[in-house]
């Protein structure tokens, strides 16, 4: 039940765990695992959702919020408890706990809810659940998941998944984890279904939908239009070497499956999800040879190892880029080092404000963190020697998997695995505003 204006304002005032999203999560509690069963009327943008979140309590509490935007929330049940109290507001539902819940202890909530969902606005864009033409789409980085279902949006918090999607035939949908077979719902409708037992973050959950086709693409499956088959096959035919090329350069494929989505609309970006990423009509053409190894080298750096919080987005971005300049060297263009130089000759240029381990929320996706951090990585690599360069990277991903990191433990890693610190130079690099020199390169 809703209550009174005033204690609405309230429940939008919980503090979440991260700096740079202070508005987003509840580090009162855990989830484990989420549930969504969803119904998608696409002609007239209308979302029905049953959501069972499956939660640990880190302290003892007595209520606990989630996250929502722009749905209506009809039912919530505690432990299947018929009377459990509830208020929403505009970005939170504060749910009532039948008792005094102590920390370590498990409770499950159950919540109903419908409407229109739409992207949320944001210092970064509108991001979140999004119409297209023909279908939808969810690009939810950083704090975009409760456009869609209610959760506990932090990045530290990873929970398994059960997904699955009632929608129009003769509409595909493709989302994270691993699909079964399409059923007949009735209706001229039919349900989709996916498992995703590798803990995964809120923002990295993504559901899409529209006319499309699948095929198989080496390893990995190509879900497009029709009207797109040969564009698509074309810009992804570099799918299974740029797989191998970073298996043997950062360890095992780290997700369940590799998908890639092409929407029939252009996009701004492509995104990366977990074991996904979705490009627009756009990104089919040459100059978006480069955005391939970079959103699927997010499957290891982002998605597999990743940041418990966005302070440390460096970690993500700075190495999928870098994960670009490793692929041209590989597939015959232009080296790592020549890619760096030419990198650190434009960012000498740009303004040196710019804090790598903490650049603040309004800069956290300036395109100087991801070339600085690339570059800090290059740097790394020219100090301490190809082959350490790779066995330091193999084991960050190896003793990290599935798991979240930050800044402190990949300086710590670093010396662990060379057997010095390297303090000065990562230092200069994360610490500092001003760019440092690139070590002159090895002979």
């Amino acid at each position: 039940m809703a209550s009174r204006q005033g204690a609405l304002v309230s429940v939008d005032l919980v503090s979440g765990g991260d700096d740079y999203t202070p508005q987003s999560g509840d580090t009162s509690f855990d989830v484990t695992s989420y549930e969504l069963e969803l119904s998608y009327r696409v002609r007239t943008n209308r979302l029905e959702g049953r959501a069972v979140l499956d939660c640990v309590a880190v302290v003892a509490t007595r209520s606990v919020a989630l996250d929502l935007i722009g749905l209506r929330v009809g039912r919530v049940r505690v432990d299947g408890d018929a009377r459990t109290r509830f208020e929403q507001g505009a970005r939170k539902v504060r749910v009532a706990l039948p008792r005094l819940v102590a920390a370590g202890e498990a409770f499950s909530i159950e919540v109903t809810y419908t409407g229109s969902p739409r992207p949320r606005a944001s210092r970064w864009g509108t991001i979140g659940f999004e119409e297209l033409d023909d279908g939808a789409l969810v690009a939810s980085q950083p704090i975009g998941a409760p456009t869609w279902f209610p959760c506990n949006d932090r990045p530290d918090d990873r929970a398994t998944y059960r997904i699955s999607v009632t929608t129009d035939d003769p509409y595909t949908v493709a989302a994270t984890g691993v699909a079964s077979a399409p059923e007949r719902a009735g209706g001229g409708r039919s349900t989709w279904a996916f498992t995703c037992d590798v803990p995964m973050a809120t923002y990295l959950a993504a559901v899409h939908i529209g006319r499309y086709q699948r095929t198989a693409l080496g390893r990995a499956t190509l879900v497009r239009p029709p009207a797109l088959a040969a564009r698509a096959h074309d810009a992804f035919a570099s799918v299974p070497s740029i797989l191998a090329c970073f298996e043997d350069f950062f360890g095992p494929y780290p997700q369940e499956e590799c998908t890639i989505v092409v929407t029939s609309d252009d996009l701004e970006i492509p995104l990366e999800a977990q074991g996904l990423v979705v490009f627009g009509a756009n990104h089919l053409d040459a100059p978006s040879a480069r955005l391939v190894p970079h959103e699927l080298a997010h499957q290891w750096f982002g998605n597999s190892v990743g940041v418990a919080n966005w302070r440390d987005i460096w970690l993500n971005e700075g190495f999928a880029c870098y994960a670009e300049w490793i692929w041209s060297e590989a597939s015959g263009g232009p080296s790592a080092d020549e890619l760096a130089r030419r990198h650190h000759a434009h960012l000498a240029g740009l303004p040196q404000d710019l804090v790598l381990a903490d650049p603040g929320p309004d800069l956290m996706f300036d395109d100087r963190v991801y070339k600085r951090g690339a570059l800090t990585l290059h740097a790394l690599r020219l100090t301490v020697g190809d082959a350490a360069f790779r066995a330091l990277i193999r084991a960050w991903t190896r003793t990290h998997r599935h798991g979240l990191v930050e800044t402190a433990d990949f300086v710590a890693r670093v010396e662990e695995e060379t057997g010095s610190s390297q303090a000065p130079l990562l230092t200069a690099w994360l610490e500092q505003p001003a760019l440092p020199l690139l070590p002159a390169p090895r002979r």
